[in-house]
């Protein structure tokens, strides 16, 4: 079987159930951002050594991204067809890692850091803006077709499981941050 159809050749291509959809329409947009989140989170674990403890924890939501990915692919009204299980434990199991990861580290929470550091910290943020970036054409998709809420939680806790991650990855190599400035809002008057 050969890798190219041709078939999208005229500007549209095909979602879950069959339908051809404009692939600028939003669903294939989100669906883009999310792909774009997912090959970041695989250029992080390249970064990391086989038995890194971030390992798994990348792998089980990269795998989880994909099965987001399907069910954004279909259409609300034929989404119970849809054979991929949503992870109803992924939420809490993300904020759960945000808080380990935060306790392990002092976490100041009074100034805004210059996202970059090392490579793996460097690229975490990336996958946090990209995260961000995905949750607004998720919620843009939403407008139009609604969304299983778990998704669009899922999604906004990975931009700030990415942040903490990037900011450990800082503390565990001894690496300091680079702040820019202090909350506004926290200064004294």
């Amino acid at each position: 079987m050969k890798i190219y159809t041709r078939s999208g050749d005229k500007g549209t291509t095909g979602i879950h159930g069959g339908q051809r959809v404009e692939k600028d329409n939003i669903r294939i947009e989100a669906n883009g951002c999310l792909d774009e989140l997912n090959s970041i989170i695989g250029v992080v674990r390249s970064f990391l050594p086989a038995e890194h403890e971030w390992q798994n924890l990348l792998f089980v939501i990269q795998s989880e991204i994909m099965v987001v990915m399907s069910h954004v692919a279909t259409p609300s009204n034929i989404r119970n067809e849809n054979p991929n299980q949503l992870n109803l434990t992924i939420v809490s199991f993300i904020e759960n890692k945000i808080d380990d990861f935060s306790r392990q580290m002092n976490n100041e929470k009074d100034y805004f850091i210059l996202p970059g550091g090392n490579l793996i910290s460097s690229h975490l943020h990336m996958a946090r803006t990209i995260a961000r970036r995905s949750e607004r054409r998720l919620w843009t998709l939403n407008r139009e077709d609604p969304l299983p809420p778990l998704i669009l939680q899922f999604i906004n806790r990975l931009s700030d499981l990415f942040f903490i991650m990037a900011r450990h990855e800082m503390f565990r190599q001894n690496d300091s941050e680079e702040k820019w400035q202090h909350f506004l809002y926290k200064r004294k008057k």
